[in-house]
C-alpha cells in the first residue's frame, strides 16, 4: 500500500511539474530610439518568466535595475529620472497565451497573448501581442515583441531631450522555457 502511495505521489507530481515551463535567463529588450540621434536602448537577461501549459497563463517579472545600456550615463539617467526604480523596481507582465496547444507546438506556432504590463506604478492592459513558440528537447522557447507609450507608464520625457527620445517604446523579448 506504500508504495502504490508513493507511486502516485510521484507520477501526479510528475505530471504537474511538466505543465509549469520557467526559466530565470529570459531577455528583454527596449528601443526608444529617434533617428540621427544616440542609440535609447537597454537590454536585461535575468527575466523570469513562467508558463502553465495547462491553461495558458504566463507571467514575467524583470528588475528594473537589470537592463544595461551601452551609455553608462543613459543607464543613470533611465533608472534615477525615468524609471524611478528605486521607488519602481520591479516591471511585470500577467497574461494568457490564446489556444495554446502544447500537442500542436511544431517548429514554429504564432499565437497571440494578452495580458496586463505593470511598470513605473501603472499598469496597462494589451491584447493581440504577436507571440511565436517552438518546442524542441522539453524547451519551449517563446518569442515576440510589443509596443507601448512613455505616457501609459506616466513617465515624462523633458523637452530638453525630447527630440532624442521616442516617445514609443519597442519591447522585445526572449525566454527558454524549461519543464
Amino acid at each position: 500500500m506504500k508504495n502504490l502511495v508513493f507511486l502516485i505521489s510521484f507520477i501526479s507530481l510528475n505530471i504537474f511539474s511538466q505543465s509549469k515551463y520557467i526559466t530565470k535567463t529570459g531577455v528583454v529588450n527596449f528601443e526608444a530610439s529617434v533617428p540621427s540621434f544616440e542609440e535609447v536602448s537597454a537590454k536585461n537577461n535575468a527575466t523570469t518568466a513562467i508558463l502553465n501549459t495547462d491553461n495558458g497563463e504566463f507571467a514575467a517579472l524583470v528588475l528594473v535595475k537589470g537592463f544595461r545600456f551601452k551609455n553608462a550615463l543613459m543607464e543613470e539617467h533611465f533608472n534615477e529620472n525615468y524609471a524611478e526604480s528605486d521607488k519602481f523596481p520591479k516591471a511585470t507582465f500577467k497574461g494568457i497565451i490564446l489556444d495554446l496547444n502544447l500537442g500542436l507546438l511544431g517548429s514554429k506556432t504564432n499565437l497571440i497573448m494578452k495580458g496586463e504590463l505593470s511598470f513605473h506604478g501603472k499598469i496597462k492592459s494589451l491584447n493581440n501581442i504577436p507571440i511565436t513558440l517552438t518546442k524542441e528537447n522539453g524547451i519551449i522557447k517563446m518569442t515576440g515583441k510589443l509596443t507601448v507609450k512613455t505616457s501609459d507608464f506616466d513617465i515624462k520625457i523633458p523637452k530638453i531631450v525630447k527630440t532624442k527620445v521616442s516617445e514609443s517604446v519597442n519591447i522585445t523579448f526572449v525566454f527558454d522555457l524549461k519543464s
